[in-house]
């Protein structure tokens, strides 16, 4: 049995969790914040047998895509007062991160 850890952008959560639903995986969801952007991610923790992993990896990888956004620069530069860098910059965002762990024992109860 494995464990995904799965981390997506909050903007993709809500069609994975039901693509995972209709491909028959159950999940956890979990609230979480990325440290690079500090938006809104979502972790699923999703339990599967060992051969369901490259399905599991499918569904993610077709809902959870890569794409570009426009964001500002960021913070005022902190030796000039009332300055902003005001180029907005393309980052890109979405996509996901997946943990794969061994589980030793699994028990519900």
């Amino acid at each position: 049995m494995k464990l995904l850890l799965t981390i997506v952008q909050d903007a993709d959560a809500p069609k994975l969790q039901k693509a995972l639903i209709e491909g028959g995986f159950s999940s956890t969801k979990l609230a979480s914040t990325g440290g690079f952007l500090r938006a809104g991610n979502t972790t699923f923790i999703i339990g599967v047998d060992d051969q369901k992993v490259i399905q599991v990896k499918e569904i993610v990888g077709k809902t959870c895509q890569e794409r570009i956004q426009m964001m500002n620069a960021g913070p005022t530069i902190s030796n000039l007062e009332d300055a902003y860098l005001s180029q907005p910059l393309e980052v890109k965002v979405g996509g996901a991160i997946i943990f794969v762990v061994n589980v030793e024992e699994f028990a519900k109860l």
